[in-house]
């Protein structure tokens, strides 16, 4: 296949190259509205405890599904003239919506609900409603009605101010934020990218050739999304995947086409033969590698979330789109161009400036690449032992970790969803966010006491502030007043609402939770927990019991690949064991920054916990990353041992020309993705940003200390048994196994 596509490359360059830009310009016009089509939730699992109280709460009680805030501030006091007048303007609004319920706020609650709807200075008052329309419609509807507020209600009350807040705003502002966050990605990693691709390439059309191979990859995969998204849920935070992962990819897989293309007319080769080899030995270590990644993203469907499965869409849409954009394009390219690939070279200009002559391509051998790797392979054991104990040194902050839902501190604190949630924290001795509903799908048969004494036994848990029953208000296991409003009995099922005094996400509302769980139900009826929570708990429940699947299949697959590419059993094996360990860093600086709140916590609000889609979102991509400059390098040094009568000083050799030929593409490919991912770095949202932060230093690491040292390190001390397999497996390898051969 690769060898026709060569020859279709040949045979007719322009019809090729006229043909993708056509499909540019079609994907680049479908594209544009994608954005609006996307859910900036997607973090909960639709199959958990929580989300089935939800519905039965929506679909019972009429109910919304996300929080929406309104923080109305005045200098004369939330109960003054100006915000009683400018709040009950917001509250009629919102009551003449459809799609939102259960409003309420100081001026319409009676006094037992006031208080809790009042900051501790009198000078906020605090509107609450639920909207509906889950995590995909409910934002787009609170940001409808926050834009709403302060255009025809903020004018008609001078000196009052009203910021939107809650969950439904979070995501809103999240959604409209990261849109903003890949524009200034992109504006910063394409410049720089092109940058660093003269530096490697000199020629500025060959550098060139890579920007249009990943525009073709990512428009193309956000055209994907788009057409995805018409059928299921897709998180906007996947565009974020699509540029980065798309530019960096692409610049990948060019530069080994065009690096091996360039070694082959170094050795003599005619050009169209050139090429015809580069597609058969080159094009297939990206059909490999392509392949790799592909699978490893993929696996993140395993997940219940939307927003996990969102990044497996586009990972295998982008990495698809980006091998062949390269397997068609590149070579079509390169064709066309012909001896003119080279033209414009820059560094032929600053040679003539410096006035130095131009130095001839020097034997693999004469690199620096091959001493480098001849000098790791003489003091293999030391050099080998400290690099993976410096790896796993720094990965130990990771052993500390804890997982989290993300809140409204992800945003930048100028967000006003931010700044209302940090209120909430501070100056309301009630936050709604940190209450939990209890829902009996079941009622029927229970009585109003039976109802009023599970509340009782609810309000005697320590850390409880109240509980709200159809009938009464508990505080302590006795009533104090009657029902808040905040339960319910209808269609067969009741709810009652559980004030918290635990902060959220901490211990404190964990132990909580376990013992609200462990409270004795009216009847011995199953109840269902929702609220933030109960949700934070559910969501990391749901990735951490299907890692262990995970880790298996990504586990799997890269023994297979590895062993069909290399046909033995120990270097898929120590594939695995260095991609891990490349990996640890990354987790531990996650941890120790972002968690822990060194440095500053790099500009960001930290919470005391990470993101747990975060870490399984960077392993699941920084692992096929991984594997994408291990296939690069074991399939060239592959060439050379295959070519060799297999001894230990032929398996020295065969790693140390590989690293010679594939050194500088891999560094330079490392940096460019490093500069492409580090683009994530100037996002507004801060698990965009740590996303951002693990990629970039699991690539660094894993194409300096792990590739450069490790590897050969380690291939010096297994000598020729890295390419050992017992003989079944090496009589099946000889059947389906698929080996680089010009």
């Amino acid at each position: 296949m690769l060898h026709r596509m060569a020859l279709l490359a040949i045979a007719a360059p322009r019809r090729i190259l006229l043909a993708a830009a056509l499909f540019l310009a079609v994907a680049a016009v479908f594209a544009i509205p994608t954005a609006s089509s996307l859910s900036s939730g997607g973090f909960q699992d639709p199959s958990a405890e929580s989300s089935r109280a939800t519905r039965i709460l929506g679909e019972k009680f009429g109910q919304g599904d996300i929080q929406l805030l309104f923080l109305v501030t005045s200098a004369d006091g939330a109960l003054g003239p100006a915000a009683r007048a400018a709040g009950l303007d917001v509250v009629n609004k919102l009551v003449g919506v459809p799609h939102v319920s259960n409003v309420r706020s100081p001026w319409t609650s009676p006094p037992s609900v006031r208080a809790g709807l009042v900051s501790g200075d009198g000078r906020s008052g605090m509107i609450v409603a639920d909207v509906a329309g889950g995590e995909r419609d409910a934002p787009r509807r609170a940001q409808a009605l926050a834009a709403e507020v302060s255009g025809s209600v903020l004018p008609n009350h001078p000196g009052v101010t009203v910021q939107p807040g809650g969950p439904a705003t979070v995501y809103a502002q999240i959604s409209s934020q990261t849109e903003r966050d890949v524009m200034v990605m992109e504006s910063i990693a394409v410049p720089v990218s092109f940058v660093v691709l003269v530096w490697v390439f000199g020629g500025l059309l060959t550098a060139a050739l890579p920007i249009v191979v990943g525009g073709l990859a990512i428009v193309g995969s956000i055209s994907v999304l788009r057409l995805i998204a018409m059928y299921t849920e897709v998180s906007i935070f996947a565009l974020s995947l699509s540029a980065a992962l798309g530019l960096a990819l692409a610049i990948d897989y060019t530069l080994l086409i065009v690096s091996r293309y360039r070694d082959e007319l170094f050795e003599g080769t005619e050009h169209d033969e050139a090429l015809v080899r580069t597609m058969r030995t080159a094009g297939r270590t990206v059909v490999f590698s392509a392949t790799t990644v592909a699978l490893s993203t993929a696996v993140m469907a395993l997940f219940p979330m939307p927003f996990l499965r969102s990044f497996a869409y586009a990972g295998v849409a982008t990495v698809v789109l980006c091998a062949l954009s390269t397997l068609v394009v590149a070579p079509a390219a390169i064709v066309l161009l012909g001896p003119r690939i080279d033209a414009l070279d820059v560094r032929r200009g600053i040679r003539r400036l410096l006035r130095r002559d131009e130095q001839p391509p020097r034997p693999a051998s004469q690199s620096f690449w091959y001493r480098w790797t001849k000098t790791v392979m003489r003091r293999s054991v030391v050099i080998g032992l400290a690099g993976a104990g410096a790896l796993i040194l720094l990965g130990l902050p990771f052993l500390g970790v804890k997982w989290g839902f993300p809140d409204d501190r992800v945003l930048p604190p100028t967000a006003s969803a931010h700044q209302v949630g940090d209120r909430l924290r501070s100056d309301f001795a009630t936050n709604s966010e940190t209450a939990v509903t209890v829902v009996i799908p079941d009622a029927d048969g229970l009585t109003p006491a039976d109802l009023d004494g599970y509340g009782a036994r609810l309000s005697r848990v320590h850390d409880v502030s109240a509980v709200s029953t159809p009938t009464g208000t508990f505080v302590g296991g006795e009533q104090i007043g009657p029902s808040t409003g905040a339960s319910g009995i209808s269609g067969g099922s009741a709810y009652l609402t559980v004030g918290s005094d635990a902060s959220l996400l901490s211990d404190d509302s964990d132990v909580l939770l376990d013992r609200l769980h462990d409270t004795a139900t009216p009847g011995d009826r199953t109840v269902l927990f929702t609220g933030m929570a109960q949700i934070d708990r559910d969501s990391v429940d749901a990735i951490t019991s299907r890692m262990p699947i995970v880790l298996a299949v990504i586990a799997a697959i890269t023994f297979v690949l590895l062993f069909l590419l290399t046909g033995s059993v120990v270097l898929p094996v120590k594939a695995l064991i260095l991609n891990v360990l490349s990996l640890t860093a990354s987790f531990g600086a996650l941890v120790w920054i972002f968690q822990d709140g060194h440095l500053g916590a790099l500009g960001t609000s930290h919470s005391g916990v990470l993101v747990v889609n975060i870490p399984v979102l960077l392993f699941c991509i920084a692992f096929g990353l991984s594997m994408d400059y291990e296939v690069f390098l074991i399939a060239r040094i592959r060439e050379y041992w295959m070519a060799s009568e297999g001894s230990d000083a032929d398996n020295d050799e065969s790693v140390a020309l590989g690293l010679a030929h594939t050194g500088r593409v891999v560094t330079a490919a490392a940096l460019i993705m490093c500069i492409s991912f580090a683009g994530l770095i100037a996002a507004q949202v801060s698990f965009m940003r740590m996303f951002g932060v693990g990629l970039t230093l699991a690539v660094a690491v894993d194409a300096t200390l792990v590739r450069m040292v490790l590897v050969p390190a380690f291939m010096h001390i297994l000598g020729r048994w890295n390419w050992w397999a017992p003989s079944p497996l090496r009589r099946l390898h000889d059947h389906i196994g698929l080996t680089e051969r010009a």
